[in-house]
């Protein structure tokens, strides 16, 4: 089963706020021509950035199977196996560590020993629901 991540305001204005300046901040430069023809390298770069910001804003995604926990936020993706996952805290976020996520009041997935992970599925409740349905030993907490 696929979920999409959920998105709230702070984070679309971060990344479209950061987009922006970065865009106004080069387009004043080369329209005032501050940058010579030795600094257009800074353009491609720029365009990178933007493109990776945003590709990470509408490429964040999940994916349930009977095996694994697969997690796509941009270009960094992976996979946890279902079997490694001992506990989810439910409606917490976590401002430290690995986020592939686009919300806040999402989910942290406790697995190994010590690993965690943040997601923010569309909804918490549905995701619960069903890695439960597939491995109903996890523990939920609050």
């Amino acid at each position: 089963m696929k979920f999409s991540s959920r998105k709230d305001l702070l984070f679309t204005l971060a990344i479209f706020g950061t987009n922006i300046f970065i865009l106004a901040v080069t387009g004043y430069g080369i329209s005032k021509g501050n940058i010579t023809t030795h600094g257009y390298w800074v353009v491609p770069l720029v365009l990178v950035v933007v493109i990776a910001l945003f590709w990470m804003f509408f490429g964040t995604k999940y994916e349930l199977s009977s095996e694994r926990l697969f997690y796509q936020c941009g270009p960094i993706k992976g996979t946890i196996a279902l079997e490694r996952i001992r506990e989810i805290v439910k409606g917490r976020t976590l401002w430290v560590g690995f986020r592939p996520a686009t919300s806040r009041k999402g989910l942290i997935i406790k697995f190994d020993k010590f690993n965690e992970i943040y997601i923010s599925p569309q909804t918490n409740e549905a995701f619960i629901a069903k890695i439960l349905e597939l491995k109903p030993d996890i523990i939920i907490s609050e």
